[in-house]
């Protein structure tokens, strides 16, 4: 067996993103935390929430988002429900909320749950048979002026395939649809701007490429459609002062924190800070270039491995990840583990195998991937 502790091997970045030294980044980080909030004085809540603005600040700068318009979320499954239980009934009731079939899952299920309620029909746009991604054109020729609101998805996570937001944005500007996107499977590699195309919000979590913790996702809320917005998910952090506990004079607080509600999820947001500051300060363009370089060699072996190719060949259209359709012989619960035997670590989806070479993921891990799958294949 061949370890892998330097993490050469790794090609998870679609589930749980790496960088140097992140387990000492992160253990620093959370020890403050416990010192501060094992501490039997009243310094607590002042330290951790000033802490978690330094969460909010870091993730702003690296979206480009105006102060006030970003605060932090569970998960980006919370962090809808909040936008879309906030929105004035014009925009949704009677109208539609349009989704490509390859969004995230745990989105539509509550989107699902919600239409009823919310009186908006949900359009879920299918994927063609035998493709692996939900098209650009096919999106745009099933948005009209009856959607109220469209949720795009940045890079897909079966097929990483990066969606063309500059048209499709425009094309959302013209129906005088609000346009949304989830971001999780791009940010942190791949360049995104909440200005550039302009949208109306943006969800997130700090996992992923980015490396945080679990539990550090972000909702991002344009101005005026922020101001607009009057969250059914709220409490007493919606406030503009959370410690006004007087019932009658409840006001949403006058940017983002409108959307915040119960105790906010701070140890998450502490956690994943490290990895906010590696990503800021690391070379954005070169740790594409990384990606790009060991993807391409995946990409050109996969023919002669017998995997068929799922994601998009053109790395414009590509997230950070290679997707490949495992041979039918071949059972995927036995390739992961015969790979993490070897110290390559991936997974599957059904018979997709997802490889997602990242920072830490050297070209010596491609080469012992590859050899590895030529060695399973050999052997079937």
């Amino acid at each position: 067996m061949t370890s892998s502790p330097d993490g050469s091997g790794y090609f998870l970045y679609h589930s749980i993103g790496m960088y140097p030294g992140k387990a000492e980044a992160m253990a620093r980080a959370l020890d403050d935390y416990a010192h501060i909030w094992g501490t039997p004085d009243d310094s607590q809540w002042p330290q951790v929430l000033e802490k978690r603005q330094r969460f909010i600040d870091l993730w702003s700068g690296l979206i480009g988002a105006e102060p006030g318009t970003l605060t932090s979320a569970e998960n980006v499954t919370t962090a809808l429900l909040s936008l879309v239980g906030g929105l004035p009934a014009e925009h949704l009731r009677g109208r539609s909320l349009l989704v490509a079939g390859d969004c995230f899952p745990s989105l539509h299920f509550m989107l699902v749950g919600l239409a009823p309620r919310l009186g908006f029909t949900l359009r879920t746009v299918p994927l063609r048979p035998g493709e692996g991604w939900v098209r650009d054109e096919d999106m745009i020729a099933a948005w009209d002026e009856s959607v109220g609101l469209a949720l795009l998805t940045f890079v897909t996570s079966t097929a990483s395939h990066r969606c063309d937001l500059d048209t499709l944005v425009a094309h959302g500007r013209r129906m005088g649809s609000l346009v949304g996107v989830d971001v999780t499977q791009g940010i942190g590699l791949i360049p995104y701007r909440v200005d550039a195309p302009e949208v109306d919000f943006t969800v997130s979590t700090s996992l992923k490429w980015l490396g945080g913790a679990s539990g550090g996702g972000i909702l991002h809320v344009a101005r005026p459609l922020l101001e607009e917005c009057r969250p059914e998910l709220r409490g007493w952090f919606s406030q503009e002062n959370p410690f006004s506990w007087d019932l009658d004079a409840f006001k949403f607080a006058p940017d983002a924190r409108r959307f915040d509600h119960g105790t906010p999820s701070a140890l998450a947001c502490l956690g994943s800070i490290p990895a906010l500051e590696w990503n800021v300060a690391a070379d954005a363009e070169a740790m594409l270039a990384h990606n790009r370089a060991l993807s391409r060699r995946i990409l050109n072996a996969a023919p002669e491995l017998g995997l068929s190719l799922v994601s998009p060949d053109d790395d414009a259209r590509r997230g950070g990840s290679v997707m490949l359709r495992l041979p039918e012989y071949a059972d995927p619960a036995h390739t992961v583990a015969t790979l993490r035997a070897s110290g390559l670590y991936a997974d599957c989806r059904g018979s997709l195998l997802r490889l997602s070479p990242g920072s830490v993921t050297t070209a010596d891990g491609v080469s012992r991937l590859l050899d590895q799958l030529a060695r399973m294949r050999a052997a079937a």
